[in-house]
């Protein structure tokens, strides 16, 4: 066939699978594609960007100096790139609201992704409850007399509403929340570099303070090694594009858009922050590694500006990051909860959708959990919220793990059953060099999660625990999978590569 036969088949394949695409809604009274290409952007943005900017950054640069946080964190950006891009490939071709889990299921194994679909709800299922803990601390900055309790019902009920509203409610809302931050960020990074030349404090630091004695790279190897963590908990959130991509309005074009928007916009973000508050603070300041919204970096940069109430207007956005966080956490794990229901892997009352398209039950039981697992958090001393949190500690990285899986074997299935890359929308760049290198870094990452624990003249047991108790719970859950339903890896000729049509 000529070049030219070659593109216009091309855009015919793509033309067809997104009119498939936007009429699915009419075909499937189910899940409806709310969501529009700037809700998308936002959706991965806001959940990327948070605590871990506002607050943990300054912790990475007082550990590692500003050169090791910096490079800790652009060397994960980069993991993350390549998981967005394969996340992308599958999602703009399968949109599905299940995901990587629905992905592991057709292209590895049911039993992974049986596990993978139950482990990102959990995981998101106790962060409601732990950013309903942290909303009523934040608050606590103004009103330190009030009721946590009163404030986390409140909190509860507005993030419950959001998601009860419509999935467009759900998106305009986080639209609104990821504009804040990115706002925010904005006009520090203006701010920071003008002081780095002398303006507003009228003396220019230049690089006095990010080449300190000891170098820009305090702590060596292993301090960074440790920053890798802090960073990959930072970009945790990204993968939210994939649940959402399911209820876009065109898939096909929306999802590629998103994916390139987003991760530049995030890496740019922080590195660029990093890079200013290094400048800016001496690594060596012990306010860095405070958790305190009032010795936020960011709020230190802007009180040395001149900026009244710095500390005020940090504490509000960081709310606001809580709030999304959230709400973004009920999102993803009502939708893997009712996608897990419907392909029958969880009780089929969870699968019932209302008129709006709003999977009800599973909300319900969503925030039921969370509102448990909150209420362990107010007794005792929260040893078991505080195990419940540890549990879900390595859930992203799995999912992580679990995305760079199933786009490596979506694609050798792709090639065994000879389909033509021209049918995909969207096409992952640098294939397969991308996938295996996040496999490899982010096995790394989560096989380093506690390596102090092994370091001393015993190991540290207690340590390891907690650490890791998150990985057997999962390998538990999906080898006990895979022996009740005697589950195979799935032979590449034998995957699903259509997409799903109710």
């Amino acid at each position: 066939m000529s070049q030219q036969g070659n593109a216009t088949a091309r855009v015919l394949d793509r033309d067809e699978l997104r009119q498939q695409q936007q009429q699915q809604p009419e075909q499937q009274p189910h899940l409806k594609r709310g969501l529009q290409a700037r809700h998308l952007s936002m959706i991965s943005i806001g959940g990327a960007i948070g605590t871990g900017l506002f607050l943990a950054s300054g912790s990475a640069i007082h550990t590692a100096g500003p050169g090791g946080a910096l490079l800790a964190y652009v060397i994960i950006g980069i993991m993350v790139y390549f998981l967005m891009t394969s996340l992308g490939e599958l999602a703009a071709y399968m949109p599905e609201a299940g995901s990587f889990s629905t992905y592991a299921t057709k292209f590895v194994d049911p039993a992974l992704g049986f596990a993978l679909g139950w482990n990102y709800w959990y995981n998101w299922a106790i962060t409601v409850a732990a950013e309903l803990v942290a909303g009523a601390l934040i608050v606590k900055f103004w009103f330190p007399d009030s009721s946590s309790l009163l404030w986390s019902a409140l909190f509860l009920a507005i993030m419950f509403g959001l998601n009860y509203l419509s999935v467009k409610g759900f998106g305009e809302s986080e639209f609104w929340f990821a504009l804040i931050k990115v706002v925010t960020i904005i006009i520090f990074l203006a701010v920071g570099v003008l002081m780095i030349f002398g303006v507003f404090t009228g003396e220019a630091v230049g690089f006095s303070n990010f080449m300190l004695a000891d170098g820009p790279f305090h702590g060596g190897f292993f301090a960074m090694i440790g920053i890798f963590m802090v960073a990959g908990f930072s970009f945790q959130g990204t993968e939210l594009l994939g649940v959402a991509a399911g209820e876009s309005e065109d898939p096909a074009r929306n999802v590629p858009r998103a994916v390139r928007q987003v991760f530049w916009r995030i890496l740019l973000f922080y590195v660029l922050a990093i890079f200013v508050i290094g400048m800016l603070i001496p690594f060596t300041n012990e306010s860095l590694s405070s958790g305190d919204v009032t010795l936020s970096p960011f709020t230190l940069i802007f009180e040395r500006a001149g900026f009244a109430f710095a500390a005020s207007a940090m504490n509000a956005v960081i709310l606001t990051s809580v709030l999304s966080a959230g709400n973004s956490g009920m999102y993803a794990s009502t939708r893997m909860l009712w996608n897990l229901a419907k392909e029958g892997k969880a009780p089929k009352f969870l699968a019932k959708v209302d008129s709006r398209g709003v999977p009800v039950n599973a909300l319900i039981v969503t925030a039921a959990v969370g509102v448990v697992a909150f209420f362990a958090s107010l007794f005792g001393d929260g040893a078991v919220y505080i195990w419940l949190l540890n549990a879900s500690g390595m859930s992203g990285f799995i999912v992580w793990l679990g995305i760079a899986i199933s786009h490596y074997r979506f694609r050798k299935a792709f090639a065994k059953q000879g389909r033509s890359l021209n049918e995909l929308p969207y096409r992952a760049k640098w294939f397969p060099f991308g996938p295996i290198f996040a496999f490899v870094l982010c096995s790394f990452v989560v096989l380093g999660q506690n390596y102090q624990a092994f370091l001393g003249d015993s190991i540290d047991w207690y340590g390891v625990l907690v650490s890791y108790i998150g990985l057997p719970i999962f390998l538990a859950v999906w080898l006990g999978y895979k022996f009740m339903k005697k589950t195979k890896v799935i032979p590449l000729e034998q995957c699903d590569l259509n997409p799903t049509r109710d």
